[in-house]
């Protein structure tokens, strides 16, 4: 194993309350997780329909930012398409300043058609294309004093962005992908490669890679070697959905994904009933981290 086994906490922000989600974040925040996740959408997700209550996901991470101390927060898919780059660049500076720099960027190329045609968001005919010059942008912004881009969906013309982020040269960038376009972008640009599924669960209740998320992670260490990058300089992350029901379940599937190279592991709770399985998630954080104890090797004496 390349790097330390990291554990986080998610809440997305839908179908929960404001006080509900402050007491999630200093219970992650208290127990010693290692990041705290929301999400980037405009509208609800999942079989109940659109119309359940979202908070905004940037909103949430600036209020996660000064009701923390220490952990690092993030959101998982920060949709590309929701913002110009230079709105993003911004948004994630000021976190990353009311932060203290604890500030995780998590990026896609955004994926819900649902609120793309509700609000009339363009961009996902050319989502890859768009997450490629975005994060270009971003980039340049961050550690530019002025900045001009020509791109194919993207102009910049002295663009100036202050303050720059307080982490050097920014903040770690998360993306998610699961295609050949997007793995690319992840081996040019992409701290972690976010993988958005590829996840299985037996019946047992334990969590497993895919085949097919195997090739994709065989893929991209393919890539890396194309454009000279080492594979091992980006750590890989998963999400764990678990009801809190079974710490057997949730240690197990850790392990697994562990041992697969996964070191980024984000455990994904969904109301109702947040509260108490994020007490129980953090019951078994000294398990979780004894599984990367046990995994890595000796030193020599």
């Amino acid at each position: 194993m390349t790097a330390p086994l990291r554990i986080g906490l998610k809440l997305g922000g839908q179908d929960t309350s404001a006080d509900e989600l402050r007491a999630f974040w200093r219970i992650a925040d208290d127990a010693g997780f290692d990041h705290l996740w929301c999400l980037d959408l405009y509208a609800a997700i999942g079989d109940a329909g659109p119309d359940r209550p979202i908070f905004e996901g940037w909103a949430l991470q600036a209020a996660m930012a000064v009701a923390t101390t220490r952990i690092r927060i993030g959101c998982t898919f920060s949709g590309n398409t929701h913002r110009p780059p230079w709105m993003l660049a911004k948004l994630a500076v000021t976190v990353d300043h009311l932060s203290r720099g604890r500030l995780e960027l998590g990026i896609g190329a955004g994926y819900e058609e649902t609120e793309h045609r509700m609000y009339d968001i363009g961009g996902l005919d050319h989502r890859v294309g768009r997450l490629a010059e975005s994060l270009e942008c971003l980039k340049l912004l961050w550690t530019r004093q002025r900045t001009d881009f020509a791109g194919r969906y993207y102009t910049l013309r002295d663009a100036i962005a202050n303050p720059k982020p307080i982490q050097k040269p920014y903040p770690p960038i998360w993306v998610g992908a699961g295609g050949d376009q997007t793995l690319r972008v992840v081996a040019r640009h992409a701290d972690v490669w976010n993988c958005p599924g590829g996840a299985r669960r037996l019946p047992n209740g334990v969590i497993e890679m895919t085949p097919k998320l195997a090739d994709a992670d065989r893929r991209l260490s393919e890539i890396c070697a194309e454009i000279g990058r080492d594979p091992a300089s980006i750590r890989r992350a998963v999400q764990l959905e678990w009801n809190g029901a079974d710490p057997g379940v949730l240690i197990e599937s850790s392990a697994r994904w562990l041992e697969a190279g996964f070191t980024e592991q984000i455990v994904y709770l969904k109301p109702p009933g947040a509260l108490r399985t994020a007490e129980a998630a953090a019951a078994t954080l000294d398990e979780l981290r004894a599984l990367a104890a046990r995994s890595s090797p000796l030193p020599p004496d």
